[in-house]
């Protein structure tokens, strides 16, 4: 009897553990179904209430339900809906939230994310509860996170796509078509990495929703946009400020523009684009031509004068086609020529208005030279052997700065209006370009290339970096595919708090 109790207690054991795998199995099978087409979800970071995906297969939604403090600086918390992927890849959704109120930073996003970790990198679109939309990253474990803004509101559609390391971000606009919005970080992700959907309340203690519906999920694997037709290059016009790494997507166009300046009553920005100056609201929209007269070839070498009164150009139209420096009535006219001789590339307006810095080639020698506005005769200021370029006035006339490879690779340099005390500012294994003096003095925003590269080109990945000038401390700003165009120019906004940029992306044919 008691083997026989024994026999009846190992097979009702048995048949618990059937039953019970059954309806793990099930369980399993049921999860899976009800993410969709995505792998599986979870919550990732530390949550106080766990989150929760459901998936209407007849409307092909997912409510996601999320809680957590936030997605920002070092780490994360949020419900996440996931599924692996490789090599290239687009993520696109209708996305809206459900109720109102709540936390104006709750976050409804599409990621991409090398892995599950609090701390991960990852990219995504992030809109927010009241409407903000930004393209947020962290290019390296346990960094802190940046973003760019788009300045389309609330938009309806959203799509995010990884592009090599590059990360682009669309949304509708009021149209419904999907137009590029911002982006180009560079994030390096090693495959597989995770593709999703998520929700974070921005409020520990509350549990915020949103619906995702018409996802699609695409892989592409890479090179294979080149079968399909030319690559299209997108110009971004950005703004950041000093004292963080929150970038603005203020205009966006598809081909190049470059070198934006921002006018002396902060309202607009002035840049060049297919040989033409164009002006643009600060608040975005439609550039407009400016009337530049016979000048149609100008290069991104431009600047407004310290009273708004006159534009100083370098145009390429006339005689060989080299570079000749101009002034033009800053609302449009007759260009009045200063240099005699070419090529010549403007860099600098004296705070008094009566003398402009620039850079000549003599010789086969490329040195600074300044010239009265009023005209008269260029002098030279700098005959050291190697290549001198990007001078710039401070704030109060003393100084010039700029950028020399007289010591072996490019160096910021500073030196006396009269050219005396030419001295190099710091040393290190970046080619640095193009130094700008904040209005107030007390910063200097430049360009730096990796040590490998010659000269300043087109389409490279660039930092552009900040120095105090008190204590001579550099940070990183951003990190940006760029170089030649991004930052050519004296673009500080006139209060001091922020600086102008373009930064650019190769966006392979669609699929």
């Amino acid at each position: 009897m008691k083997k026989l109790s024994g026999l009846h207690s190992s097979v009702g054991l048995f048949i618990l553990v059937v039953i019970f795998l059954g309806i793990g199995r099930l369980a399993a099978q049921e999860a899976a179904s009800s993410v969709g087409a995505f792998e599986s979800r979870g919550d990732v970071g530390t949550v106080l209430h766990a989150g929760s995906v459901a998936y209407e297969e007849a409307k092909k939604s997912y409510t996601i339900a999320g809680s957590g403090e936030n997605m920002w600086f070092g780490t994360d918390a949020f419900q996440f809906a996931w599924k692996k992927m490789s090599g290239d890849a687009t993520l696109t959704a209708d996305v809206s939230f459900l109720g109102s109120g709540g936390n104006p930073h709750r976050k409804a996003v599409l990621m991409i994310r090398q892995s599950l970790d609090a701390d991960s990198a990852y990219a995504d679109i992030a809109l927010h509860g009241n409407g903000l939309t930004a393209l947020q990253f962290r290019d390296g474990k346990g960094g802190l996170t940046s973003e760019v803004q788009s300045l389309i509101s609330a938009p309806k559609r959203l799509r995010i796509e990884k592009h090599g390391a590059y990360f682009t971000m669309w949304m509708s606009a009021g149209n419904g078509e999907l137009v590029m919005a911002g982006g180009s970080p560079r994030i390096e992700l090693k495959e597989p990495f995770y593709v999703g959907i998520g929700v974070c309340s921005h409020d520990k203690d509350v549990v915020e929703r949103a619906v995702f519906t018409n996802v699609a999920m695409i892989a592409v694997p890479p090179n294979a946009g080149a079968a399909l037709g030319p690559a299209t290059l997108y110009s971004f016009l950005e703004t950041i400020p000093v004292d963080s790494g929150d970038r603005t997507a203020v205009y966006v166009s598809s081909g190049r523009f470059e070198a934006p300046n921002w006018t002396p009553d902060g309202k607009a920005f002035l840049f060049n684009r297919d040989g033409r100056i164009l002006r643009l609201p600060v608040s975005g929209g439609k550039p407009e031509t400016v009337n530049t007269g016979f000048a149609i070839r100008c290069n991104n070498d431009h600047g407004i004068s310290p009273d708004s009164s006159l534009l100083a150009i370098s145009d390429q139209s006339q005689e060989e086609h080299r570079s000749i420096v101009y002034v033009v009535p800053s609302s449009g006219g007759v260009p009045r020529r200063l240099t005699k001789n070419s090529p010549s590339y403007w860099h600098g307006w004296s705070p008094d208005g009566k003398t402009l810095a620039f850079v000549g080639e003599r010789n086969g020698d490329f040195d600074v030279y300044t010239i009265p506005v009023a005209g008269g005769e260029e002098t030279r200021l700098t005959m050291a052997k190697g290549l001198d370029d990007g001078p710039e006035y401070s704030p109060d006339g003393q100084y010039i700065y700029f950028n020399s490879e007289r010591t072996g690779h490019m160096q910021i340099w500073r030196m006396r209006a009269d050219s005396s005390e030419q001295t190099q500012m710091f040393s290190d294994d970046y080619n640095n370009w193009f130094p700008h003096i904040s209005p107030d003095g007390k910063y200097m925003v430049f360009l730096s290339f990796d040590k490998s590269v010659s000269g300043h080109p087109e389409n490279k990945d660039v930092t552009l970096r900040l120095m105090s000038l008190s204590d001579k401390k550099i940070k990183v700003l951003a990190t940006l595919f760029g170089g030649q165009g991004t930052i050519n120019v004296p673009s500080w906004s006139p209060d001091s708090t922020k600086v102008a940029f373009v930064s650019y992306a190769i966006v392979p044919a669609a699929q």
